[in-house]
């Protein structure tokens, strides 16, 4: 038998991840007789940390790439002269989310625009950004943001684009950061940026957007650490799309979303889609494999048993 290969999973807590039983069921289905190794990191790691990381990946010649959540910014940040090339994305972005060793070179790419935009797709309905003037408010300015509103930015001809995508986050850098990413993009659409002390600003930006909007809990709360970006006296726009990042975990911002929804006429999405898409477009790119809608059908089935 040949030796297993190996993929890196760089999270916060990899063993939490559903990922870790279905990828075992993905690598038959796929034939990559190939293990997953998922290391965790603290939310801002040391920059030595992320280094001594990508060394071991380098090192190993049975690994073959590596997935990073939550640590797509930082770890680009401490890495950056480690790495051979860049895709288009990750040198917009500035964050990799997607590491592949071949030939002896080591490439960064950011796939979360392009699987931010298939998620999009499977909830927002056609024409909606045509139709009148729609908001985007995003909480949280990190690795996900920068996907999700780069993509959007980038909409094809035809689709539209929201009006404002406002984004809200606690940490000035972040808004720096991706303050930085917007200004390299030619697009219509009005970005603002605001430094959130609490829920309670948060509350304020959501109390202002039109009916229709789409609201992003980006944050990481509800799963890497607990509660809700919002107050429970939040109230979301009226025929409003909420998308909950978090597929897992106590999802607070979900669960006040669910309470308005009938009275609402809410569109709610969890990030079940964000996850599938965001695995398999990092397995196509470092096995190099053509993964249509029919493929990708099979090794969602295969995933439904595990969902949370």
């Amino acid at each position: 038998m040949s030796r297993k290969a190996k993929l890196v999973f760089i999270g916060v807590s990899t063993g939490g991840s559903s990922i870790m039983k279905i990828f075992p069921r993905w690598s038959d289905t796929l034939g990559l007789n190939c293990e997953l190794v998922g290391v965790d990191l603290p939310l801002r790691a040391p920059a030595e940390s992320y280094r001594r990381v990508l060394r071991a990946i380098i090192d190993d010649p049975a690994v073959k790439g590596a997935l990073i959540t939550a640590h797509k910014i930082d770890l680009l940040r401490a890495c950056r002269d480690m790495f051979n090339e860049f895709d288009h994305y990750a040198r917009i972005c500035a964050e990799v989310s997607c590491i592949i060793k071949r030939d002896g070179r080591v490439q960064g790419l950011a796939k979360d625009p392009i699987s931010s935009a298939q998620a999009l797709e499977r909830f927002v309905p056609p024409n909606h950004w045509n139709e009148s003037r729609r908001d985007v408010l995003c909480l949280g300015a990190g690795g996900a943001a920068v996907g999700i509103s780069v993509c959007m930015a980038e909409a094809h001809p035809g689709d539209g684009n929201p009006r404002r995508f406002l984004l809200a986050d606690v940490l000035p850098e972040r808004i720096r950061s991706i303050g930085r990413i917007h200004e390299r993009l030619d697009t219509p659409v009005q970005f603002e940026y605001h430094l959130s002390r609490s829920a309670a600003d948060n509350d304020v930006l959501l109390h202002g957007l039109p009916a229709g909007s789409l609201v992003i809990n980006a944050t990481g709360m509800g799963k890497d650490k607990p509660g809700s970006p919002l107050t429970p006296a939040a109230r979301f726009p009226e025929q409003g799309l909420i998308w909950e990042l978090n597929y897992r975990g106590d999802r607070d911002f979900m669960r006040g979303a669910l309470a308005q929804a009938a009275a609402l006429g809410l569109t709610i999405e969890d990030g079940w889609m964000y996850f599938l898409h965001g695995w398999t477009e990092v397995i196509a790119e470092i096995f190099a494999l053509e993964l249509d809608d029919s493929v990708f059908s099979d090794l969602s089935a295969v995933a439904a048993e595990f969902r949370p």
